[in-house]
């Protein structure tokens, strides 16, 4: 991989100068957690690099809890958001898929897509439930971003991945990377990779998943959502789930709502009739969308292993457990 090493007090320059065109989004550390905060000059100092992980997903960044989407589209400034982690990265890849698709293109997501230089920060270290290796994705991304950043030795070390990257940090005095500090990028991904195969011991792949997922009974099902309180934080803060309800509004105005298939009357129809009535069919339904059905449809993987629904779960439920127990 190639790099520029960029002084980390020329980066936080640039940051403040790229302040009067764009508004900036970054990861930031604190006694609560890691989450992303809208950046002032006096924030710059406290970005947090190279740390898993933001409890906020990138597609709330592009898919607004709720928007009128017969409104006029707003020219709102340019975006950056800084540190994002790969998990949200390949979880874009889906909803680029989706929402990008040639024959039914989302506007509003298609000018947001536009208008947003996404910087991907590699991932030293992981939290208690990343897996994100086991479903064949890296802690570092190599596609999709625009730039990936690490911050090691005191210099801030980036990968440019699109054209909108390198016209983002043209201007930045660097220098490119040398073999010293490509090593030790290297050996911070290899020592990330070994805590998620150590963590994530049994834990089938996505494609195996699907298949245990399908053919798993009833009872199983039952048995695990038994502690679900249908809340639906789980597609929340997915990455990659995106269901919505278009509400009509008076003066023939339509109001996209996020929606969840976990939340109760999620397929009734007018008639009353709803086929994930039962708790447990709700239950199962999430995984084989997530598994199967999207494994089918589309190219892209509808789980990247960020883990955030089993941090998120009221009831303590723990997906990757319910699969190592079908597995065996």
């Amino acid at each position: 991989m190639n790099y520029l090493i960029i002084e980390k007090e020329e980066w936080d320059k640039h940051l403040n100068n790229s302040l009067a065109s764009h508004t900036l989004f970054a990861s930031v550390s604190d006694e609560f957690g890691q989450d992303y905060e809208l950046i002032k000059p006096e924030d710059i100092g406290r970005i947090s690099y190279n740390k898993p992980k933001p409890a906020t997903p990138l597609k709330s960044f592009f898919l607004p809890v709720k928007e009128n989407v017969t409104s006029a589209i707003h020219s709102d400034k340019p975006r950056i958001i800084l540190g994002v982690p790969n998990c949200d990265i390949e979880g874009l890849k889906l909803l680029d898929e989706m929402y990008l698709d040639s024959e039914f293109t989302d506007i509003f997501y298609k000018k947001r897509r536009e208008s947003t230089i996404i910087i991907s920060s590699d991932c030293f270290g992981i939290q208690e439930h990343c897996h994100c290796l086991s479903y064949n994705f890296k802690p570092y991304s190599t596609e999709n971003a625009d730039l990936t950043v690490a911050y090691l030795n005191s210099k801030i070390l980036l990968r440019v991945i699109s054209p909108r990257g390198g016209e983002f940090v043209k201007s930045i005095p660097s220098v490119p990377g040398n073999d010293i500090f490509s090593s030790a990028i290297e050996k911070e991904h290899l020592a990330t990779e070994a805590l998620l195969t150590n963590a994530n011991k049994g834990l089938p792949d996505s494609q195996l998943t699907g298949k245990l997922v399908v053919n798993a009974k009833d009872e199983v099902w039952k048995k695990h959502s038994a502690r679900c309180v249908s809340c639906g934080a789980c597609t929340t803060i997915c990455p990659t789930c995106t269901c919505f309800l278009l509400i009509d509004k008076p003066g023939f105005e339509k109001v996209k709502q996020m929606d969840a298939c976990q939340y109760p009357g999620f397929e009734r129809v007018a008639g009353g009739e709803d086929a994930l009535f039962e708790l447990s069919n709700r239950f199962r339904n999430r995984y084989l969308c997530k598994y199967s059905w999207k494994a089918a449809k589309f190219r892209s993987t509808a789980c990247t292993g960020c883990g955030r629904c089993i941090e998120a779960c009221i009831g303590k439920i723990n997906k990757n457990e319910i699969f190592m127990e079908l597995a065996k």
